[in-house]
């Protein structure tokens, strides 16, 4: 219904805060104000649907009407994976290239320090905990021939990291400890290899330890469906030895006879392609990139575009840190003058000019933003309300800040598998970068909490945050992380009641008595049978009766406990349709707190 005071006011498909702004003639900083009273976080910049800019306008007293297209009319824009794709290049343009390889395997097996030896640098000291926390990319010659390595985090959080990995290369090697054997994460790898069907080269690390069994890692490797050449298989193992340097020529020969059969080739005289491996935020230098170049040479000046963002190639820098002006097929480089940070795993592909890079991204962003804010309206509007409306679900609110872009999408799905029917975990925000005042904003609205891993906090965050009495949590270890989230939600969780089974019997006679009725004479089996338990009666294996004790004697005497092998009377309330062989099991009712283990909820007295 219009009144005098209301005006109409045809809002499009999708507009930016700004554009709803100068619409509804108010400030950004206003039409903010109300989204985040809607639970809707964004910045002036940020596109919004037609029923987002709908409540906002509501609330500022007009009537909203639905037009028929976006503010901008800009052609359609082509969807993510279309602006990556290119034609193959003529098979006579191709050349040889160097193998990319993945390092994959359980944590502690000694990926790292192996790397270290191959590339005769260290940084294990460096990584907090000795767990690999970042993908890099390094390389290594023999002879005169190159391979590329792929260091992927040794932590299982960091599944989907080993995942991609393996999905962006051409070998993978798998690292298994002599002393150890095959581990809950080396089976993980070997699916992931076997997913990217890529060739496996099998690394038997740590063979410098005494009294290692060489042939049981073997036997487990062969349980695990990896069958090596000395079995009869195709996978090659090579015994080495991170820490002595033994047997790391052998290694790298092995690799590059793979590489040789497998022929890998690619055109390098053409505009260059490739994945990203990881994006970091410089306070010097800005966004610095690691990317991975998979066809064509990059060069200094390319114009890029890389995933959600776009740029320049201002400077360029090889593994060691050493400045370059190109970089051929399968070589790492770190970038400066991308404009944002890329997400790891995105694709980049160099454009003619830096008008053409901006105007693909232009366009892309915009349709992405309209669908995430689809997508974000539904879940805060219609999904929460109809949860806390129902009473079903408790929320616990995560804001997440990493140190890099790779660490955000592990530790996202690691925290949110916690989630359960009694409590759901969301993580509401996650983005690489120090901790914010808009972060601590974010988590007041939606009373949540921030943690950091391995990032620092800006002093006028930390200060808001005592003001708002919102908790900030910082780790350096992944594990430390998941696991006191861990706790907070099974602090949740409502305690239950949980049987306890005290003993059990068999009726061996059945006997009437007037006035309490049929009575079993029975005989304990195990544990201890005491007259306040709870009985239940079991016939043919089938549940037929439970109750409470009525009466329990021994020789006509009211007994205070029953003992295995001693013979006994019973009566239970409530039933008296015993029969010869039916089984008793006798039981009490504790109520117990309950625990999240491994993303499962189990009382907190099971074991782990």
């Amino acid at each position: 219904m219009t009144t005098d005071t209301t005006r109409r006011v045809e809002i499009p498909r999708t507009l930016t805060v700004k554009e709803l702004a100068d619409l509804l003639d108010r400030s950004a900083i206003g039409v903010i104000k109300v989204l985040m009273t809607n639970g809707v976080m964004a910045e002036v910049t940020k596109t919004i649907d037609y029923d987002t800019a709908a409540i906002v306008a509501v609330e500022l007293g007009f009537e909203p009407l639905e037009g028929e297209a976006d503010v901008v009319e800009e052609p359609e824009p082509a969807a993510q994976e279309d602006l990556f794709t290119e034609e193959p290049d003529a098979e006579e343009t191709q050349a040889p290239r160097a193998p990319i390889v993945a390092v994959l395997g359980h944590v502690d097996h000694g990926k790292t320090t192996l790397l270290d030896a191959i590339r005769q640098s260290n940084v294990t000291e460096a990584e907090a905990g000795g767990i690999t926390q970042h993908i890099g990319a390094y390389q290594a010659t023999l002879g005169e021939k190159p391979i590329t390595f792929l260091d992927t985090p040794g932590h299982e959080a960091f599944t989907a990291m080993r995942a991609r990995g393996a999905q962006a290369t051409d070998i993978a090697v798998l690292v298994v400890a002599a002393n150890d054997g095959v581990m809950p994460q080396t089976r993980e790898a070997i699916d992931h290899i076997r997913a990217a069907g890529v060739p496996l080269v099998v690394a038997l690390n740590k063979i410098d330890i005494e009294n290692v069994n060489v042939d049981r890692v073997k036997a487990q490797l062969s349980d695990a469906q990896v069958l090596i050449e000395e079995y009869g298989g195709d996978t090659p193992l090579v015994p080495v030895s991170g820490t002595t340097r033994q047997g790391l020529d052998d290694l790298l020969e092995t690799i590059l006879l793979v590489a040789e059969v497998q022929d890998y080739q690619a055109n390098a005289d053409r505009p260059a392609a490739g994945v990203v491996l990881e994006a970091a935020l410089d306070r010097r230098q800005g966004s610095r990139t690691t990317l991975l170049v998979q066809r064509g040479t990059l060069r200094q000046g390319d114009a890029l575009l890389v995933g959600g963002t776009w740029g320049r190639v201002k400077a360029m820098f090889d593994f060691s840190g050493a400045r370059i002006r190109s970089a051929g097929p399968s070589a790492p480089v770190s970038v400066l003058g991308v404009q944002d940070l890329a997400a790891a795993g995105d694709r980049f592909r160099v454009l003619e000019s830096d008008r053409s890079a901006k105007r693909l991204y232009e366009q892309a962003k915009r349709a992405r933003e309209a669908v995430e804010a689809q997508r974000q309206h539904a879940a805060s509007l219609d999904a929460l309300f109809g949860e806390i409306s129902r009473g079903e679900v408790k929320e616990l609110n995560l804001v997440l800040k990493t140190d890099v872009d790779g660490s955000v999408e592990p530790l996202r799905r690691s925290l949110e598998q916690l989630t359960n029917e009694e409590v759901h975990v969301k993580v509401i925000h996650a983005a690489p970068g120090a901790i914010t005042e808009s972060d601590v904003n974010l988590a007041a609205a939606a009373q949540g909490i921030v943690l950091g891993f391995q990032v620092g906090t800006e002093p006028g965050a930390r200060k808001l945050a005592n003001a708002e009495r919102v908790e900030i949590r910082r780790y350096e270890i992944i594990y430390q992380l998941i696991e006191e989230v861990e706790a907070a939600v099974s602090g949740m969780l409502e305690p239950v009641d949980v049987d306890i089974v005290d003993a059990h019997a068999e009726v061996l006679q059945v006997f009437p008595i007037r006035r309490i009725g049929n009575i079993a004479g029975a005989r304990c089996d195990d544990g201890a049978v005491r007259p306040d338990l709870l009985v239940r009666v079991f016939r043919g294996g089938q549940d037929v009766s439970s109750g409470k004790i009525r009466s329990l004697r021994r020789f006509q005497e009211e007994a205070r406990e029953v003992v295995a092998g001693q013979e006994f009377g019973v009566a239970v309330e409530g039933f008296e349709a015993f029969e010869i062989g039916d089984k008793l099991e006798f039981y009490h009712t504790e109520r117990q707190s309950r625990v999240v283990r491994g993303g499962r909820v189990e009382p907190a007295g099971s074991a782990s």
